[in-house]
């Protein structure tokens, strides 16, 4: 089957709809493996792509908001039509739906804005052929050239000939958050992308953090290898995900777990033991649409020594925001009612400083760069 001449073919070939979680909200969930043996993407360019990642397949779930369900004949231009995307990229053993409410909640705030969450590195439905991958195919750098790939390969940035500016805007947690920092701007026009890191386990600096994830991840590549060991991962799993997701709501908790128990261990110490070993330091320093979240309680990602990295790249300080809660900071718990309503708090600033950076993004586009 040829691919289509539809400037986005690949909306029709959802796998599932569902009404989304924030009232007035649409979800559809696609497959790069089911769009290619579908005629629905390049097959040479969806192949390379997943071949060069070390994939199975890659899989993400977009979101729109919609005061009727969307007929399939309308959808491509529903995605089409609109000022950009947010792309929501998880951390460590989670995968998109540890977002919750948030995909829903910018697209209902910016109604001409589609989220994208996706499976990634190796979790979710999004799994690695190898089951230990080598380290510079799951660590940040690596996972960032997935993500750009991707989003050439679905075509939703602005194209040649639209006159319509359109903005992609990153959102990363954890190991996603440090991933947004290996980005190209070289690949990037002005104004085209933004980026908004929360808690980002980007571990250039903190040596005790650098060695707890070496450790770490090597304990637990090591109990894929000696099944006798196993015992231990029941003291090692619980200890992780109450670090990970302390002040996080159960559901969070629940992702998390499952999905500890569902990816092979081999992936799971491999993903942790590569930001742990991550000596990359080439970074570009392009900070203007890039927005820093940081939690004062958060223990897997330490406030000071982050601050410090952040510092030593010379990021600006009124780039950053440090809030009151965890690692978790935009999830709301149930374990300490001041720590909800603090987290609630927090949902709404990053939902506020992600349409911020789009506005800005947007605004750019369309006015041009300025000299002199």
């Amino acid at each position: 089957m040829s691919v289509q001449l539809s400037p986005l073919p690949w909306v029709n070939g959802y796998t599932h709809r569902a009404e989304g979680i924030v009232p007035n909200t649409y979800t559809a969930d696609y497959s790069l493996r089911h769009l290619i043996q579908n005629g629905l993407i390049n097959a040479n360019e969806g192949q390379a792509m997943l071949q060069a990642a070390g994939l199975e397949d890659f899989v993400w779930q977009v979101t729109w908001p919609e005061d009727f369900e969307t007929p399939d004949d309308m959808l491509q231009d529903r995605f089409l039509n609109v000022q950009g995307y947010a792309i929501f990229v998880h951390g460590w053993t989670g995968n998109h739906l540890i977002w919750e409410e948030l995909p829903g909640l910018v697209v209902t705030a910016n109604r001409r804005l589609v989220a994208l969450s996706i499976d990634h590195n190796g979790f979710g439905k999004s799994i690695f052929t190898d089951a230990t991958p080598e380290l510079d195919t799951c660590n940040p750098p690596a996972a960032m050239n997935t993500l750009q790939r991707w989003i050439d390969l679905l075509k939703i940035r602005r194209q040649p000939g639209s006159p319509a500016p359109k903005v992609v805007n990153f959102v990363g947690h954890s190991m996603g958050g440090a991933t947004l920092f290996y980005l190209n701007p070289i690949q990037w026009r002005f104004g085209e992308v933004t980026r908004t890191a929360l808690s980002p386990a980007l571990l250039l600096e903190a040596e005790l953090n650098r060695a707890f994830f070496t450790a770490l991840g090597f304990g637990i590549g090591i109990l894929q290898r000696i099944p006798i060991l196993e015992f231990v991962e029941r003291f090692i799993k619980p200890s992780m995900v109450n670090s990970l997701c302390a002040g996080a709501s159960n559901s969070v908790k629940d992702i998390h777990t499952q999905q500890y128990d569902e990816t092979p261990r081999g992936i799971t110490g491999a993903t942790f033991l590569a930001m742990g070993r991550l000596h990359n330091f080439e970074i570009a320093r392009t900070w203007d649409l890039f927005r820093v979240m940081l939690g004062h309680r958060d223990r897997l990602v330490g406030l000071t020594e982050m601050m410090d990295l952040l510092s030593k790249m010379e990021f600006p300080a009124g780039n950053v925001r440090v809030v009151s809660g965890s690692h978790y900071m935009f999830s709301v718990g149930t374990e300490d009612p001041h720590n909800a309503f603090q987290h609630a708090q927090n949902r709404e600033l990053v939902v506020q400083d992600i349409l911020d950076l789009h506005n800005r993004a947007y605004d750019m586009q369309r006015t041009g760069q300025r000299f002199g």
